[in-house]
């Protein structure tokens, strides 16, 4: 069992929602993204909260993208500041760095092949049946927020 955490990153509220998750089998630090389908807040799946803080922040910091980070520190990171969605890097620059996140997301505990698209799809409040937004958890088969 895992924390995750939905933060509002458009200005618009401020809203941070927060649950458990699990699945991703992670023992340590944190992964985050602004990669959130149709939203595109940060969401951020961990077991330690100052690593998922220390994600979160970097994330602002690079405009956006993904992120790893374990006790303390950044182990990888893709920035994607058009939008927090689009690499202004080469293809070649873009495929070493998420082959670098999936490496340094594997050395946490993470068992899932592709741990960003999991969590754009944990947060993606329009497919069933639970998913997590900065408004909190929504139960999409009946359109309702319920916790």
């Amino acid at each position: 069992l895992a924390r995750i955490a939905v933060v509002e990153r458009h200005g618009k509220n401020g809203n941070i929602a927060t649950g458990f998750v699990r699945g991703f089998e992670i023992k340590a630090g944190a992964i985050a993204s602004t990669v959130c389908h149709d939203h595109h807040n940060i969401v951020s799946v961990g077991v330690d909260y100052g690593d998922m803080a220390l994600a979160a922040t970097r994330l602002g910091e690079i405009e956006g993208g993904f992120v790893v980070a374990h006790e303390g520190k950044v182990l990888a990171e893709l920035a994607l500041p058009v939008a927090g969605l689009m690499s202004l890097g080469t293809f070649e620059e873009v495929h070493d760095r998420l082959a670098a996140l999936r490496d340094a997301a594997l050395s946490l505990g993470v068992t899932l092949e592709e741990p960003f698209l999991q969590l754009a799809f944990l947060a993606l409040p329009v497919i069933p049946a639970l998913k997590i937004t900065d408004r909190g958890m929504v139960d999409v088969t009946r359109f309702e927020i319920i916790a």
